[in-house]
């Protein structure tokens, strides 16, 4: 008899990596039947039990929840109510802590419940570990510290590594960096690239002040997002022929460009494993950047930095984000060579770490196992 799995993803990294657990979970089983929501990727591959949501779950920071509070009330008790109804033999959480870990409590064992890239708890709040354990039957953790971590409080965990490589890894180019070439990641989100992009945007006049031939590409996700960083370029006092901006190239373009400047999050990961120099930006509301303040456990904001244990790429976050600074370190990047070798070993090191490529196929011989013991 077949047996069915619930997913539940919320923005688009992980839409990503459903998909690509999706098709590893047929390729052991294909007998497997998928339901749930997350985005058009696993929807494709689930069919008409698959509701793509991500156009409105994708959201980031404190106030933007609060302002949607009432969709994502809703959509949590539909949630709970679909899987009580459909009875799955197993629901497979994809990071997303805000709503899932709260979706993994309302469950409380009454459904097998997987999490594949384990929220990052030990950042703002170890203490849940523990009652975590109570919720979660097996816990899928993508970065090697997680899984002594989790395994020390009770939570059952496997390390399968990160998913990020195995996509990677098809999607390097043979091309020369090019000297005069900046690449700008303002991230994927609307409030992302409204929040950073106009800082990146000055930090590049400030560099072509020092460094007339330089040129820039911006980074986008989707043409939804072209169109808003599009806007944005229109509004300023700039040479709009300085700037380039590209859908859906953000790996060719790590690998093309000299240097660059990339906002926190998956993308810096992405920026260390294609050897690309660069310093890393973030700015969100201040709402959000004080509560966050107060919760969170770690020194370092961005994935290479915490992993290294130690600053590998320059970080500007929040009231540090300017674009003289901004300016000041990337221009480091392009004239010193030590600075950047440097910086590529380290990241190197970081990548190495990860467990290689087939992340996926480890995530899913552990999910089709649990499967077995059910």
């Amino acid at each position: 008899m077949s047996k069915t799995i619930y997913f539940v993803a919320g923005e688009a990294s992980a839409d990503n990596h459903g998909a690509s657990l999706m098709r590893a979970l047929r390729n052991l089983d294909p007998s497997l039947r998928f339901a749930g929501r997350g985005g058009p990727q696993m929807k494709a591959i689930a069919g008409d039990q698959f509701e793509n949501w991500i156009g409105k779950s994708a959201v980031l920071g404190l106030w933007e929840v609060i302002k949607q509070y009432g969709y994502f009330r809703k959509q949590f008790h539909a949630t709970v109510h679909e899987i009580e109804s459909r009875k799955p033999d197993a629901v497979l959480l994809i990071d997303y802590p805000g709503f899932n870990l709260r979706l993994a409590r309302a469950l409380r064992r009454r459904s097998k419940v997987i999490y594949y890239i384990s929220p990052q708890v030990w950042a703002w709040n170890r203490g849940r570990i523990k009652q975590m354990a109570g919720w979660i039957d097996l816990m899928l953790c993508i970065f090697p510290f997680e899984a002594d971590l989790y395994n020390q409080s009770g939570l059952r965990t496997v390390f399968v590594g990160h998913p990020m490589i195995e996509r990677l890894q098809t999607a390097r180019v043979a091309v020369e960096r090019d000297p005069n070439l900046i690449g700008l990641f303002p991230g994927s989100r609307v409030r992302e690239v409204r929040k950073i992009l106009p800082i990146l945007i000055e930090a590049a006049d400030e560099l072509v002040r020092q460094e007339s031939n330089l040129r820039f590409e911006i980074a986008a996700s989707s043409p939804q997002l072209k169109d808003e960083i599009e806007t944005i370029l229109e509004r300023r006092s700039i040479d709009r022929t300085l700037f380039a901006v590209k859908i859906g190239e953000t790996s060719a373009m790590m690998q093309r460009a000299f240097t660059g400047i990339v906002a926190s999050g998956s993308a810096t990961l992405e920026a260390a494993y294609f050897r690309f120099p660069f310093v890393l930006v973030y700015k969100v509301s201040w709402i959000t950047y004080l509560v966050g303040r107060l919760v969170v456990k770690v020194k370092y904001l961005g994935m290479p930095n915490v992993l290294a244990g130690r600053e590998i790429v320059p970080e500007f976050i929040q009231h540090k984000a300017q674009p003289k600074k901004l300016a000041a370190a990337v221009l480091k990047l392009i004239r010193d060579p030590a600075t950047r070798k440097q910086m590529v070993t380290n990241c190197d090191a970081v990548i190495d770490s990860l467990g290689g490529s087939g992340a996926s196929e480890r995530a899913a011989r552990a999910i089709v196992e649990e499967l077995s013991l059910a």
